[in-house]
């Protein structure tokens, strides 16, 4: 018993509250953000442009030098190649800008290690290596700053000028990116780097990775290429630029910890309370605890809202049918102690002095006995047909009004009703029922009225609208005797009936509402100054609503 009030379990199992659940959920949320991080390599994409960018910058300021050296000493006339490439990137409006943009990502297909370079067979343009001779040093304090290597090539990629004094006079006319920068082309690519052995510790300034970046940039005056920049460097790793700021990502790290952790617990806060409100409402609901038959006060969470408001309303349901289903118990028991008391006194008296009676007296007795039989096969048909009309399911049907009722009309003469008039419809007005549901409540409306007033009296059949407006009103009004104010409370109770002695069970009005519910309609004693006026408020068809 206690199990149904909502009691714990008795199989008790360690389980994790609220809080724990969102706290768990966020962390693994930001565990996931970094991992999604860590794949799509967006980390590794910024150092690697980081590197491009900074080589980019510093060939720019080479090439501009360079190729004012070479201004100064270069002749009248053609010089150098002529620029066959298209320049990669957007130019503005504004022709005098050349921008050269950062385009390499982790996920390039890297191209092989550059070998070291070989002595140059061919000699260098004496013009560029006496500009380079001047360069040189320049380059090589360039070098110890930036920690980047940098060449600059002639117009046949011989190095006349290098952060690397040895590598003067070698030639690197053999790279992809040297030969397309010599065609007018600025380039940027990814090599492969052969490991260092001591590339090991994470402090120190070795760019310990597996890649290098390399940018090429043409020297260009006018539409003619007078040589190129070679620059390459090692980027940062992801490892490196972690531990080289690990306390700043640190302290960050646990800042955003808290802030998950805090949010977690505000968030389990917000809905665990609602949680523990609508436990106590179902415990109350099962305890039937009044407490329990309220929505919740503050909810806080839209669908806990609904959910509370859900079971304050299956609970009020549930209780009003166990209210309904004690009442009628109660009633179907009195109406079937009397006629069956009625049975077993007949039957005892027949038993006892049946030989003492006459034969008028036993006839008389036996048919009480038979009447009440009769009864109590009503009874039970009709309580039947209450039980079909409560599980009835609405299936979508419609029936025209005006053949129905003039049909009816005529069934009821044939069955003695003289006095029967219909107020014909708008043609083709039809009502949402199916036709069998509305024939059979309105015939027990018809009925009714023949029973309390008999055969002559007058019943008007007729349709008029409704107060909403999308349903209408058959109207079954009849000049009778009338209901008392007393009994119009009363009417549509289960096993109430005036006519009792004639045969009544009193749940005609009963069913005929159960059926006219499972359709969204309803049966209404209305107000009459004469007679009895009832009516059957059905939806009608959407197309003919108004």
């Amino acid at each position: 018993m206690a199990l149904a009030i909502g009691s714990p379990s008795p199989e008790r199992r360690a389980r994790p509250r609220l809080w724990l659940v969102f706290a768990a959920v966020g962390i693994a949320g930001f565990a996931l953000t970094l991992a999604g991080l860590a794949f799509v390599r967006v980390y590794d994409n910024q150092l690697i442009r980081q590197t491009e960018s900074e080589l980019i910058a510093q060939g720019a300021v080479i090439a501009e030098v360079f190729r004012e050296r070479l201004r100064a000493t270069v002749p009248e006339g053609a010089y150098g190649r002529e620029r066959t490439a298209p320049w990669p990137f957007p130019i503005p409006d504004d022709t005098r800008l050349r921008p050269i943009l950062p385009s390499l990502r982790a996920s390039d297909a890297s191209l092989p290690p550059g070998d070291t370079p070989r002595p140059s067979r061919v000699p260098a343009e004496p013009l560029s290596h006496a500009a380079g001779l001047q360069l040189t040093p320049l380059l090589e304090q360039v070098r110890a700053a930036t920690l980047a290597g940098i060449r600059v090539v002639d117009t046949e990629g011989v190095v006349v000028a290098s952060s690397s004094p040895a590598l003067l006079w070698t030639t690197l006319a053999d790279r992809t990116e040297v030969q397309r920068a010599l065609r007018g082309e600025p380039v940027s690519v990814l090599r492969r780097r052969v490991a260092d052995p001591e590339d090991t510790p994470l402090a120190s300034l070795s760019r310990d990775t597996g890649i290098r970046v390399t940018v090429a940039l043409p020297v260009l005056e006018g539409d003619r290429v007078w040589g190129a920049v070679v620059l390459t460097r090692t980027p940062m790793t992801f490892a490196k630029a972690t531990y080289a700021d690990r306390w700043n990502l640190t302290a960050t790290g646990f800042v955003l910890l808290g802030a998950v952790a805090l949010m977690s617990l505000a968030a389990a806060a917000l809905v665990g309370r609602p949680v523990r409100a609508l436990v106590k409402q179902t415990r109350a609901i099962a305890m039937s605890d009044p407490s329990g038959f309220e929505p919740m006060a503050r909810p806080v969470v839209a669908e806990l809202a609904e959910l509370s408001e859900s079971l304050a309303g299956m609970a009020t349901a549930l209780r009003d049918r166990n209210q309904y289903i004690r009442s009628f118990a109660a009633n179907v028991s009195h109406e079937f102690k009397t006629p069956l008391a009625s049975i077993q006194g007949a039957v005892e008296l027949l038993r006892d002095s049946a030989d003492a009676m006459s034969p008028e007296q036993r006839a008389r007795f036996l048919a009480n006995v038979d009447a009440d039989a009769r009864r109590l096969t009503r009874l039970v048909q009709r309580l039947l047909e209450l039980a079909r009309a409560d599980s009835m399911t609405a299936t979508p049907a419609q029936v025209e009004l005006g053949p129905l009722l003039e049909g009816l009309a005529l069934r009821a003469r044939a069955d003695g009703a003289t006095d029967i008039h219909v107020t014909a419809p708008p043609a083709g007005l039809k009502v949402s029922l199916p036709q069998e549901v509305l024939d059979d409540v309105l015939w027990q409306l018809v009925t009714n009225a023949r029973q309390h007033g008999g055969d002559t009296v007058h019943v008007d059949l007729s349709v008029e609208q409704a107060p909403e407006a999308d349903l209408v009103r058959v109207v079954v009004k009849d000049r009778g005797k009338g209901i008392s104010e007393s009994n119009r409370a009363r009417i549509f109770d289960a096993f109430f009936t005036t006519a009792r002695e004639r045969g009544g069970t009193g749940l005609g009005l009963t069913i005929a509402q159960s059926m006219l519910r499972a359709f969204h309609a309803r049966l209404e004693l209305l107000p009459s100054d004469t007679g009895t006026t009832f009516a059957v408020v059905a939806p009608v068809p959407w197309l003919q609503r108004k």
